[in-house]
């Protein structure tokens, strides 16, 4: 099966057959992210994606999730997202839903009808980089969009009947404004309804405008109190139903999952004592490595 450059997955996609639509991302202009960078965006031909799915085919009897890749997959017109949808379905009867990366964009260039038509073909459980809640820290990552905005297009999604999950960021509004951020983060998911919540704290690689800014101090990276607090605060205010936080990234200051509201108060405890063991640690910036990983 052909895949152009490096392929990204989220980690509960483990067990989806990966499928490419789409080379590179359509926005490709976020300040904190290099995933595709020299990498052109292009719209597979779907003479290709039948050739791909026809040798897929060989493993139809197990194959029931379909991750289409790459970065902003939903970024691609009605008729192309349906056509490729009926080609999954032709050449594997047994899939029941078709994932992948999207955008607040992305949705905006679909109708009513159009939303409702891909979710009947099966497509469903968007993955989406909203980030924040915060108008300020939407600017600064350069996402293309205001939360006000983000929550329009988010509830049109609901009410065609997709599920969808929330990639969030912690510190995107940089030090000494995590509260106002989680806050604020707060109140969109809470209108938005997610049934997921893919937590990570800000980091920059070199290549992107964010790592210069860290660099000059033009944006001042939260401490490790202060990433502990915004998400306490956050979780505090969490009114969500039968949601998966996933908190596991390698970014984050403390590793931990569960579901809300069930979870809420262990993963607060949890939230809590860890901030007691790092004690040391607490008002320094986090030294991190690849994929933005903490060493504590």
């Amino acid at each position: 099966m052909k895949f152009t450059g490096l392929t990204y997955r989220p980690p509960f996609e483990a067990d989806s057959l990966l499928l490419q639509v789409t080379a590179g991302c359509s926005h490709n202009r976020c300040s904190f992210c290099t995933m595709y960078k020299g990498v052109p965006f292009e719209k597979e031909s779907i003479e290709q994606i039948e050739t791909d799915l026809n040798e897929a085919s060989a493993y139809a009897d197990r194959v029931r999730r379909v991750f289409l890749e790459n970065g902003d997959p939903f970024c691609l017109d009605f008729g192309s997202l349906k056509r490729t949808a009926e080609l999954i379905h032709k050449y594997l009867p047994n899939v029941s839903v078709i994932v992948m990366y999207a955008s607040i964009g992305n949705i905006k260039s679909k109708t009513d009808e159009e939303l409702k038509s891909l979710r009947g073909l099966g497509i469903n459980e968007l993955n989406i980089g909203v980030e924040s809640g915060m108008d300020d820290a939407l600017k600064l990552m350069n996402k293309g969009y205001t939360a006000a905005e983000a929550v329009r297009q988010l509830k049109r999604l609901k009410n065609a009947g997709m599920d969808w999950g929330a990639n969030v960021i912690f510190g995107c509004a940089g030090s000494g404004r995590g509260r106002q951020n989680a806050l604020l983060t707060a109140q969109l998911l809470n209108m938005t309804e997610p049934y997921l919540i893919f937590t990570g704290t800000v980091h920059a690689d070199p290549g992107c405008p964010l790592y210069d800014d860290m660099a000059s101090g033009a944006f001042r990276e939260s401490t490790v109190r202060e990433y502990i607090d915004e998400e306490k605060t956050l979780l505090k205010h969490l009114e969500v139903e039968n949601c998966l936080y996933f908190g596991l990234h390698p970014s984050n200051m403390v590793r931990m999952q569960g579901y809300l509201p069930r979870d809420r108060d262990a993963l607060i405890e949890h939230l809590a004592d860890s901030e007691k063991r790092l004690g040391p640690y607490l008002d320094k910036r986090p030294e991190r490595g690849g994929e933005g990983a903490v060493y504590l």
